[in-house]
């Protein structure tokens, strides 16, 4: 299924997997959900899965155990994956007795002995999260994108960025006069970061999800759809399924649909799962509120009025 229309009537939308659907959204556990889909049936599998962090909808447990309960959901993952897929897994840092243990560290090996191959450690950067008092304060996470196979899809073109000096020609030898770059633009690095202007940048411009963001849901660690877009148009074509394991509110299979692809997941959250079925339900109206992909954010000019800064602040009891 293919071209699902953007602004028209909503497709219908599945609690269980259906070949021929456009939208799978499945309430229950990831495991039990993944061992319901046919084996290499989707093309890209993009997820930011619990951090251990003791948020509303987990249970804090040791580290190891923790990483262990994830073993059989990346199983279910490379059987469902596509020879030609990838896998897009977002995660941060779990912290104890104010220790840091680097997500992505851990889960490396846990891919690595499945099979999966490492082709990308994106840096995602942002420039607003939670203070701390004892270390430095956290304005990064991380992505890690692994493939099944060597032949693996990647489309370029749709997520390259503006050349720097986009008229600059080879000056000497065979080439003289000729332009030295790609007159489509620039590969984007792996480090994407909140800057001033995104296109006149190397980076991608790409602000965390907090109170003010315009696609701000009730769920404690949503990530932002333009985020998921850029592995979408990078890792998959139209008709393609995309797949989030935990879906959250739905951002991820949002930009699977927003560019036309097949989406499915599941939450084990009835409450996600609905407000997801809502924030669907209002892109196919037109009434979905979404940051588009390379808008700048905004810079404070340093004249705008601020609220009076608490004694505490200034003695350092408060960050």
């Amino acid at each position: 299924m293919k071209n699902l229309p953007l602004f028209d009537e909503t497709p219908p939308i599945h609690s269980d997997f259906d070949a021929e659907s456009g939208i799978v959204l499945h309430h229950g556990e990831a495991h039990t959900f993944l061992q319901s889909l046919p084996s290499d049936l989707v093309q890209l599998v993009v997820t930011s899965p619990p951090y251990n962090l003791g948020k509303d909808y987990e249970e804090k447990r040791p580290l190891e155990h923790y990483l262990a309960e994830q073993r059989p959901i990346l199983e279910q993952l490379y059987r469902v994956l596509s020879p030609h897929g990838s896998v897009c897994w977002q995660v941060g840092n779990y912290v104890e007795d104010g220790e840091v243990f680097p997500l992505d560290m851990f889960y490396y090996p846990l891919f690595k002995q499945l099979g999966f191959q490492l082709r990308n450690r994106v840096i995602w950067h942002f420039e607003h999260g939670l203070h701390t008092q004892k270390r430095f304060s956290g304005r990064y996470e991380t992505l890690l994108w692994f493939t099944k196979t060597d032949d693996y899809l990647f489309n370029l073109d749709p997520v390259r960025v503006p050349a720097k000096y986009p008229g600059k020609r080879h000056y000497k030898g065979d080439k003289k006069g000729e332009l030295s770059g790609n007159p489509k633009g620039k590969n984007p690095s792996d480090v994407w970061q909140t800057l001033m202007n995104d296109w006149d940048s190397l980076f991608w411009d790409i602000p965390n999800v907090k109170s003010n963001h315009v696609e701000k849901a009730d769920h404690p660690c949503q990530f932002p759809i333009e985020l998921v877009e850029r592995c979408v148009l990078a890792l998959s074509t139209e008709g393609d399924w995309v797949l989030d394991p935990y879906a959250g509110v739905g951002s991820a299979l949002i930009a699977a649909l927003r560019h036309d692809r097949r989406a499915v997941g599941c939450d084990k959250e009835a409450d996600y799962v609905q407000l997801a079925t809502e924030r669907i339900q209002a892109h196919y109206g037109g009434t979905l509120k979404v940051r588009p992909m390379g808008k700048p954010v905004h810079q404070p000019t340093g004249r705008e009025k601020v609220a009076q800064v608490p004694d505490e602040w200034k003695t350092g009891a408060l960050e």
